[in-house]
């Protein structure tokens, strides 16, 4: 499957010091147009993100059921993370394994994203939520498959 340039525009063309553009429906919705790459280095990124109020639980905390959202548009983006044309085919997500250990509050955190292992097309990515002052507070894997580019 061909990647569509409006795709291409969201991933490749972000401001400087950004992770993607406008023009991803759950990306604008968590307002990834927002998210500040703060270190970017091949298959690792950390990245400051602000949490929406429309993610928010009643105690104004990340309602859980979002963060596969934001886990797996950083997992996606940490697979091309400091090789900015290295092409690759479309990527499927396979499984997700949360753990929660604190509540994620904002304004604002900051996830840290790591390909920790490729196997062919398989890549295999960790994820993990820190608070501003560097508090673990949730810890992810991500398994993806990569489609072959057409």
């Amino acid at each position: 499957m061909p990647i569509p340039d409006y795709v291409r525009a969201i991933w490749r063309n972000p401001e400087p010091g950004r992770l993607m553009g406008p023009g991803h429906p759950a990306g604008d919705f968590l307002d990834g147009p927002d998210w500040r790459v703060v270190e970017e280095a091949t298959g690792r990124l950390i990245v400051d993100v602000p949490l929406v109020p429309a993610a928010m639980n009643f105690r104004n905390q990340l309602f859980g059921g979002f963060a596969p959202t934001y886990i797996d548009l950083v997992a996606l983006r940490t697979v091309s993370a400091g090789a900015r044309e290295r092409p690759h085919g479309w990527l499927v997500t396979l499984n997700f394994h949360i753990e929660f250990f604190e509540p994620v509050v904002g304004p604002r955190f900051l996830i840290e994203s790591l390909v920790a292992n490729r196997r062919g097309r398989t890549i295999f990515v960790e994820t993990r939520f820190k608070s501003t002052e560097g508090k673990l507070l949730l810890f992810a894997t991500t398994t993806l498959l990569e489609q072959p580019a057409e």
